[in-house]
């Protein structure tokens, strides 16, 4: 596994949009810019992460703009400036040599996966997962500053949060943590792998084209076993059961040590005797995993190293995750 040069005080952390453009946002992408530069780091945005639209350019653009920053030589980091829904057209486009021959801590979340996902399952490249560069905002709490203390090698222990906001307070600026944070597991859980997954719908989506290169990278590190982590935004429970049947039938749980899975932003019951946790033990029986985990949308979020040796360790309605880069 390659692991990109940590950053250093004054190096550069480059913003690109693949995505959706920040447009309609400006005042959180400036609050964040500052709260970047405030840490100690430089930015410097590509041409469209101010544009307004659900696609912040074309596709062809999008990957040319991932390209700049990969090759430019001033620049130590790359962020995805946020989510959104059609970064799966930019695939055929990213130059994947060159970020080989110039591998760079690559950062985002949701859609973002479809970078992350593929760069190190394809290219052996660890990647992070937790936070888009539009996200961080003046107001850095523990898991935004730990995001930032990751790029500078500080590699420390991740711990369960007490309490968490609904996704949707975060579409509304509003920061209202008044919800209790409870890890949901049948049993126990302290197990160690090599750490891979993002957005569930987005690897949902990768899986079965000439980007996916998921069962390579399980066989090369089924001695390590592997720790899946899944970031559901809107999948339905019923969805969600038949998604990790699917991942299940294809051998995607073969060498699985783990499962992780996050709050779902906007979940959708079609049975309240059938939810998420039901569909989860349904599905993965006898394999250790963890719901409603600090991951992803809902935040606090933690930092998801992909292609890292990860352990996590679950007990009482509390955990924590902790990586070494090996």
């Amino acid at each position: 596994m390659i692991y990109p040069n940590f950053l250093k005080k004054n190096d550069t952390i480059g913003i690109c949009a693949p995505s959706a453009g920040m447009g309609n946002k400006l005042e959180s992408l400036d609050e964040s810019i500052k709260a970047i530069k405030k840490y100690g780091y430089k930015v410097k945005e590509t041409k469209s992460v101010r544009n307004i639209g659900n696609r912040s350019t074309g596709s062809k653009n999008r990957a040319k703009e991932i390209d700049e920053l990969v090759l430019d030589k001033d620049v130590n980091a790359i962020s995805c400036v946020t989510g959104g829904d059609y970064m799966l057209e930019v695939l055929p486009y990213i130059n994947f040599d060159h970020i080989k021959d110039n591998p760079k801590w690559l950062l985002g979340m949701s859609d973002p996966t479809n970078l992350l996902y593929t760069v190190t399952t394809k290219l052996d490249i660890a990647t992070m997962y937790g936070h888009n560069g539009g996200g961080y905002t003046l107001d850095l709490n523990r898991s935004k500053k730990q995001n930032l203390d990751y790029l500078n090698g500080s590699i420390k222990i991740q711990k369960s949060y007490t309490k968490y906001q609904d996704f949707i307070d975060t579409c509304n600026d509003v920061k209202v943590f008044d919800k209790k944070v409870k890890w949901i597991s049948k049993n126990d859980v302290n197990e160690t792998g090599r750490l891979i997954g993002g957005c569930l719908e987005v690897i949902e989506k990768i899986v079965g084209t000439e980007y996916d290169y998921t069962k390579q990278f399980l066989e090369k590190y089924k001695d390590d076993g592997i720790i899946w982590y899944f970031d559901v935004f809107n999948m339905s429970s019923y969805a969600f059961y038949l998604t990790l049947l699917q991942f299940k039938y294809a051998g995607f749980f073969k060498h699985c040590k783990a499962v992780l899975i996050g709050r779902v932003a906007f979940p959708t019951v079609e049975d309240a005797k059938f939810d998420y946790i039901k569909a989860a033990d349904l599905a993965l029986k006898n394999i250790p995993h963890i719901c409603e985990m600090d991951i992803g949308h809902t935040k606090p979020g933690m930092t998801l190293i992909n292609g890292a040796i990860c352990n996590v360790k679950y007990s009482d309605g509390k955990g924590s995750l902790s990586f070494k880069l090996r």
